[in-house]
């Protein structure tokens, strides 16, 4: 084994040793803040196992014959946004992982999340660029770090797509949509994001947009247009959970 090779694995078992560290979810010793066993039990890898059926669009379930098309909802009102990927659904116990990331400054779970989400991107269908969802600017003072950032910073070195961090801008901040009613969610974000001035351009360009959960789709479809009306031909929304419907 070449010498730089030896230190790096024998600093690896050290680090372990001395800083042990445990799953959030289960408590059982770890590498990585989610143990392999509650990874694989409740994150769909779409490399190891086949993931849940979901619309190509917005990636809610459909049924085991609807699979590679869209669902009546996005048939019905197509949405700004093209393609929909997800790591997994955001349900218990995983909704607590993100709420940890969003609220408990939980920054190890970003790369993990990456990580799951890397692994759900169909081969082939990788975008020129990608962005974060952007943070207005009191939120971010508030919370310290925008955490579809933090998940879009690993995503962008493993996929190997060009990150544009401040291609979006809030224009204005809006109450968060988790506390808004669910028929004025799309009226709340109306208008809310903006270009950057100094944007790279966009035409013809596939723009992926990372977030770390999808609930309703407003505020991506708000995105999504803003990309559309600058000139990009695809958009794609690269969330780590998504909310089922109810």
């Amino acid at each position: 084994m070449p010498l730089l090779s030896y230190l790096s694995r024998l600093g690896a078992l050290l680090g372990d040793a001395l800083l042990p560290s445990s799953c959030v979810l289960c408590g059982a010793l770890a590498r990585e803040p989610v143990c392999p066993a509650c990874t694989a039990a409740y994150v769909a890898d779409g490399r190891s196992r086949c993931p849940q059926v979901r619309c190509t669009c917005c990636a809610n379930p459909v049924g085991s014959q609807d699979g590679g098309r869209r669902c009546g909802a996005c048939l019905a009102a197509p949405p700004a946004f093209d393609a929909t990927v997800a790591a997994c659904d955001y349900a218990a116990p995983v909704d607590g992982l993100v709420l940890q990331l969003k609220f408990g400054a939980r920054l190890a779970l970003a790369p993990w999340m990456a990580r799951r989400l890397h692994a759900a991107v169909p081969a082939g269908a990788l975008p020129d660029l990608l962005c974060p969802v952007p943070l207005g600017s009191r939120r971010l003072v508030e919370r310290g770090y925008n955490q579809a950032l933090e998940v879009a910073r690993p995503l962008s070195a493993a996929l190997g797509v060009p990150l544009a961090p401040r291609l979006l801008l809030r224009a204005r901040d809006t109450p968060a949509q988790s506390g808004v009613a669910p028929g004025e969610r799309r009226s709340n974000v109306r208008g809310a994001f903006a270009l950057a001035d100094d944007a790279p351009d966009l035409d013809g360009r596939h723009v992926g947009v990372v977030d770390d959960v999808m609930t309703s789709g407003h505020t991506l479809d708000e995105l999504a247009g803003v990309l559309k009306r600058a000139g990009a031909t695809r958009v794609t929304n690269l969330v780590f959970a998504r909310t089922p419907p109810h």
